[in-house]
């Protein structure tokens, strides 16, 4: 398993470990790519929907869980008449990916680009049924760098290839005049960046041991790097791409066909959990905190007080740095909002189709971004949830299920 301990001391972290792990991480992009391309056999593909079967929820222990875990710990499944187990932690996305494909949890959040791998990539019958959180991410970098511009003939570490991370990282790279290199075979140009798939908890202590020149991953990690005086914040992914989602709540399409009824009872739960986080952010970083009754996550409270609590002075600090830019967007540094807007998913199909992605990814070039839209998406069941809870404008926006993207480094 993978180290989570986002409090182990950068000095005590060994670089030779770091790029073991780092291999790891390399593997587990390997067993996702044979996952979802058919090359592994699991025996729950096949298996009709069962009538009787509890929610069973797969998590990483990162903010992008946040509504499925705070749904569990204040019991949502339940009030919708459901039965539920304690919610699965995985240590990777390939971790997650296999249990849902081999039915051992049937409600997961999955990175968004994620989603498009699976359905088009693979075939995976797998459907987005609500986003399960707004922003929540940040590229961290090391004291010395001050600019995008500066990343150039250095190391950055990404999560994953199909993630939002990659996706914006790239576009930043791009408007910088840099290009990407997923596989240097020597010394870097100035104007070239290398990505390295890595684990988010190595992250930290690879900056701190200059390994990297920064890392571009979901909180609470750049919040960790933060309070332990390892990196700081050079720009918000929320600051770059307007609104943008990042994890999805991703079911089965066979619950969503033969158990609709439960399906509608399961986004209830999870819409509801995202309507009390709005207006309970403080307790909803106790409940997450790894203190808190359900321990879901390794992270200490101050950490999660700084992604989920607004802080109206680090606010302005970010604003001096020039982490946030367009302080008239008021974005929160992580939100949540549950309805899955077409012209995200299109918007993203057209970006992930000019960005670097490793493995077999012929696949985009076939897809119509519009045509993914509708297809990829279930919003039947999210859409009578929001309306449940006093409707969009109960989530601050306005009263339509259409929006334009706004991107700009």
């Amino acid at each position: 398993m993978l180290d989570l301990d986002p409090t182990a001391p950068a000095h005590a972290a060994d670089p030779d470990a770091a790029f073991d792990r780092q291999s790891l991480s390399r593997r587990d992009f390997l067993r996702l790519s044979a996952l979802l391309t058919g090359a592994v056999a699991l025996p729950g593909l096949a298996r009709a929907a069962n009538p009787d079967d509890p929610v069973r929820i797969g998590y990483l222990p990162i903010t992008d869980g946040a509504p499925l875990l705070i749904a569990h710990a204040r019991q949502l499944f339940e009030a919708e008449g459901l039965k539920v187990e304690a919610p699965r932690l995985f240590r990777s996305w390939a971790q997650i990916v296999e249990a849902f494909m081999a039915g051992q949890v049937n409600v997961v959040h999955l990175l968004s680009p994620m989603t498009v791998w699976a359905r088009y990539g693979s075939r995976f019958p797998a459907k987005v049924v609500a986003w399960n959180h707004m922003a929540g991410s940040a590229l961290t970098v090391a004291p010395g760098i001050q600019q995008v511009k500066d990343l150039g003939g250095k190391k950055v570490g990404v999560p994953f290839w199909y993630s939002i991370h990659n996706v914006v990282l790239q576009h930043l790279l791009r408007e910088n005049g840099l290009t990407v290199a997923t596989k240097p075979t020597g010394a870097l140009k100035p104007n070239e960046v290398a990505l390295a798939v890595m684990a988010p908890a190595d992250m930290g202590p690879a900056l701190a041991n200059g390994a990297i020149a920064g890392f571009i991953v979901a909180e609470p990690f750049n919040a960790a790097a933060e309070t332990n005086g390892i990196g700081r914040i050079l720009r918000f992914t929320g600051d770059v791409w307007r609104d943008h989602a990042c994890c999805v709540v991703t079911m089965h399409e066979r619950d969503l066909n033969d158990r609709p009824e439960w399906s509608q009872k399961v986004v209830n739960a999870v819409v509801k959990a995202q309507h009390w986080l709005r207006d309970h952010r403080q307790e909803g970083a106790q409940l997450l905190a790894k203190d808190g009754p359900g321990k879901y996550t390794p992270f200490p409270l101050p950490v999660l007080e700084r992604v989920l609590v607004n802080n109206p002075e680090l606010e302005q600090r970010y604003i001096a740095e020039g982490a946030i830019r367009h302080k008239e967007w008021k974005e929160a540094r992580i939100d949540f909002q549950p309805y899955p807007f077409p012209s995200y998913t299109e918007q993203l199909v057209k970006l992930l189709k000019h960005t670097q992605l490793e493995g077999d990814n012929g696949f985009l070039a076939t897809l119509d971004p519009a045509a993914v839209a509708k297809d990829l998406v279930d919003d039947r069941f999210v859409r009578k949830a929001v309306a449940s809870v006093g409707g969009l404008k109960a989530f601050g926006l306005p009263e339509k299920y259409v929006r334009s993207e706004t991107l700009q480094a």
